[in-house]
């Protein structure tokens, strides 16, 4: 299974998020985005079923995989979820994330998404209780919390996330002390330059940005800003 990239200051990741990407260029967006400095492309997958709205599917994923040289994060906000993950890992994705009220085994899920080659990762809606994470700690490489609820682009930031947050970090670090185990902590929902620095001291080392990046004259400029906030916050890491 291949590592994770680990480049940014302080082994963080900028995952710029597709979502609020011009569709009628898509290629050319993710090539400009990851030349302006992004660490990996961030796929919202919608089914109109789990949330309300009906975005992109394994077809999409497959398109744009020769655009870029970095990990494709495929976030699913579908149900069920298992018949999609073989699809979407054959068409590119380097990571697959899923809502545990979305599986009816999630230990079973996380393991279909590591034995498909990719790494695996569960998602916390604002109200989920990250309790489901105690029983599957040695399945998991990633853990997403959803700072704002899942459906749109454009939301803005739940401050809430940021206990969140904390709380999660200290369970991962916990784990880390115990087993040496790396798991990623990534946010997702109304991360912007202005409350980036926020989100990493309480202890995110991942953030999916879409409309704060996409959109915006020069992705570059937002990136490099982006960099300079979390280089200058603490951190929850123990």
């Amino acid at each position: 299974m291949p590592a994770f990239t680990t480049s940014g200051p302080d082994s963080t990741r900028i995952a710029p998020s597709i979502l609020s990407a011009d569709f009628s260029r898509l290629g050319e967006e993710v090539r400009n985005v990851v030349a302006a400095g992004a660490d990996w492309i961030h796929f919202d997958v919608m089914d109109n079923h789990y949330v309300p709205n009906l975005t992109i599917g394994p077809m999409v994923c497959e398109a744009i995989r020769p655009h870029v040289n970095v990990p494709i994060d495929v976030h699913l906000m579908v149900e069920p979820v298992d018949a999609l993950i073989p699809l979407f890992a054959k068409a590119g994705a380097d990571i697959i994330t899923f809502h545990p009220e979305a599986s009816r085994h999630v230990d079973r899920t996380l393991g279909l998404i590591r034995d498909q080659g990719c790494q695996a990762g569960l998602v916390f809606n604002p109200a989920t209780p990250l309790d489901w994470m105690d029983y599957v700690m040695d399945k998991l490489d990633l853990v997403l919390l959803m700072s704002v609820n899942p459906g749109f682009g454009g939301q803005s930031f739940l401050p809430s996330a940021l206990d969140k947050l904390r709380h999660a970090r200290t369970k991962i670090e916990r784990y880390r002390a115990d087993t040496g185990r790396e798991i990623l902590l990534e946010v997702d929902g109304g991360v912007k330059v202005d409350n980036i620095a926020a989100i990493r001291a309480a202890g995110a080392d991942t953030f999916v940005a879409g409309s704060a990046i996409f959109g915006k004259p020069d992705y570059a400029a937002v990136i490099k800003e982006m960099r300079a906030q979390i280089a200058g916050a603490g951190t929850a890491r123990a």
